[in-house]
Order: structure tokens, then sequence, then C-alpha cells
């Protein structure tokens, strides 16, 4: 059975593309910092979806041990890696100026740093296997400095540049890599904000290009994913 690896697997996005995978029968690990999220996620998969093809793990990405402690727990579980998509982070808006003290450090501890970390502790079994697919999070926020951007775009600008060197480093390796970049998409971070739901995308939208892209022959690498709402960045 194939498996995949999401972080910040339990709204939004990642949730989307773990619902996703586990409906093409494959198992699906993903982790979060609350157990109160993981259960509520994993009570409503189970109606779904086999239990035994969903691991739930409770760890704070932002901290190195964590990350590394939830890798070996999806070693230890998983023969394959054959999916993995980085997608835990966070959104604060703020002028670089201005922004509170701190703010780029803890955004790069989860945007960036848990990448990093999780993907070079299950690196060795992906090319052990000689094959996988890595799906790096990042937005559109990576491609070009918008408004209250701020530390948050720094971070994802830091993801393609993860991704492209980790693209070049792996494509002997039988392993993809790719970036996905996101606009305005209907999650936690858009609550409250007062946005016409029709006006911004479904998670679902992303999943089902993450879905496309892992589904081409072992001869094409989709490198960077852009997808915006139908009219446009807000």
């Amino acid at each position: 059975m194939p498996n995949a690896v999401i972080t910040g697997g339990t709204q939004g996005i990642g949730k989307a593309i773990a619902e996703r995978f586990l409906s093409e029968g494959y198992s699906v690990a993903i982790c979060a910092r609350t157990q109160k999220d993981l259960n509520a996620v994993q009570d409503e998969w189970e109606r779904y979806y086999a239990d035994e093809n969903i691991i739930t793990y409770k760890a704070d990405l932002s901290k190195k041990e964590e990350v590394k402690a939830f890798a070996q727990h999806v070693l230890h579980r998983f023969k394959t890696i054959d999916v993995l998509v980085n997608n835990a982070g966070l959104f604060y808006p703020g002028l670089l100026a201005t922004e509170p003290e701190g703010q780029l450090e803890k955004l790069m501890e989860i945007n960036m740093y848990s990448a990093y970390h999780l993907t070079r502790a299950l690196l060795p079994k992906m090319k052990e296997q000689g094959s996988g697919h890595i799906f790096n999070m990042s937005s559109v926020a990576g491609l070009k400095a918008y408004p209250n951007g701020g530390a948050y775009g720094i971070t994802k600008y830091a993801m393609m540049g993860f991704s492209e060197n980790l693209r070049y480093e792996l494509k002997d390796e039988g392993i993809k890599v790719s970036s996905i970049c996101p606009g305005a998409t209907n999650s936690r971070s858009w609550e409250g904000a007062g946005i016409d739901p029709d006006r911004i995308m479904d998670a679902k939208d992303v999943a089902d290009i993450v879905w496309a892209s892992y589904n081409l022959s072992s001869k094409a690498d989709v490198e960077t994913i852009v997808i915006r709402p139908q009219k446009g960045d807000l």
C-alpha cells in the first residue's frame, strides 16, 4: 500500500490533500500541535476511510526534536515514503519595519525549518527506494512581494529556494520535487475576513492539482504549481 506524509493535515489545504490521497487508497500520516484537532479529524475520517490507513501524531513542528520524533514514528510505520507534503505553516501579516520582534524567527521555524528537518529525516528512505515525490507549500507570496507580506513573504521565498536546491540534488535519484504556490484559499487564515467565499479558492482545488501532478509519468516533474482565484489575487 502506498503512503503519504502530510504536515498541517487537520485543516485547510493539508486536510484536503490528505483526504484526496486517502480516497485513492493511500495510508496517510499527519501531525498537528493539538491532540484535540487530531482526534476530531480522525473521528471524521474513520467514517469514510479504513482506520489502518490513518496515522495521527501530536507534534509541534517549530521544535526540531518533535519534527524528528514524527519522522521516526512515520519510518516505523511505513515501509515506503511515496509522497511527502510539507504543508505546515502560519500566516501573520505585517511590515518588516514594524512587525513584532521575533515574528520572522517564529514563522521561519514553522514555515521553513520544519520542512527542512522533516525532509532530511525522510530522505534516506526515499533514496533507498529510488522514488517519491516531495511537495513544498510555498505561496504566491513567494513569487512577488505584496502589502503586509513582511516576514511571512520571506519564509515563502525561502521555501522556493529550498525546493529549487532540493530538486537539483535529487534529479538523478528518481525523486521529484514540486513547489505549490496557491493564492487565497478557503482556510482558517481567512476566517472572519469578510471575503465572499466565491472569491477565493476551495482547498480541494489545490488538492486536485497536487494529485494530478503526482500522477504524471516518471519522466515528468511539475516544478512549480501556481494556482489563483479565477478573478485574481485579493
